[in-house]
């Protein structure tokens, strides 16, 4: 497996821990801990594995991990504006982990071409979404690229 295919898995599974964080921290009415995110960032929750963690892997996970959370409300603001009649509180933490990473890319890492964004969004989702996740990130991502292409002229 390439390693920018691990770096984005791990970016995935990061992102996934951090909204069910935040998530549970709303419903609680408790604050997320302000050192969360910083934890996922040192990979504490692979336990041994982090140990052997390849740096160049780590580095780029780091920077989709910490560019996603940095710019969550305007990606969000992006995701919702292609959901047609589907509310973003209504996707699973899977499906939402993966475009949030995918959207992050598409709009802050334009060195990366679109169509890799996506297939890796598709190939991710295939593995650790449902069966349906892969065709509805593949349509909303689809959506956001075009869009960002008619914005950049």
């Amino acid at each position: 497996m390439a390693s920018r295919r691990k770096g984005r898995i791990l970016a995935f599974q990061a992102l996934f821990c951090w909204e069910s964080a935040r998530t549970t921290a709303r419903e609680s009415g408790h604050p997320l801990p302000t050192d969360a995110l910083e934890r996922l960032l040192e990979f504490s929750w692979l336990g041994e594995k982090a140990r052997t963690l390849d740096e160049s892997i780590a580095a780029f996970a780091r920077l989709l991990i910490a560019g996603t959370a940095e710019n969550v409300a305007v990606i969000d603001k992006t995701i919702k504006a292609h959901l047609l009649n589907w509310d973003i509180s209504r996707l699973n933490r899977v499906d939402l982990a993966i475009m949030r990473m995918s959207v992050y890319t598409l709009m802050f890492q334009k060195d990366l071409a679109p169509s890799i964004v996506i297939d890796e969004a598709i190939g991710i989702s295939r593995e650790f979404g449902t069966d349906d996740s892969f065709k509805f990130i593949n349509g909303v991502l689809d959506g956001i690229r075009k869009t960002l292409e008619k914005e950049s002229g």
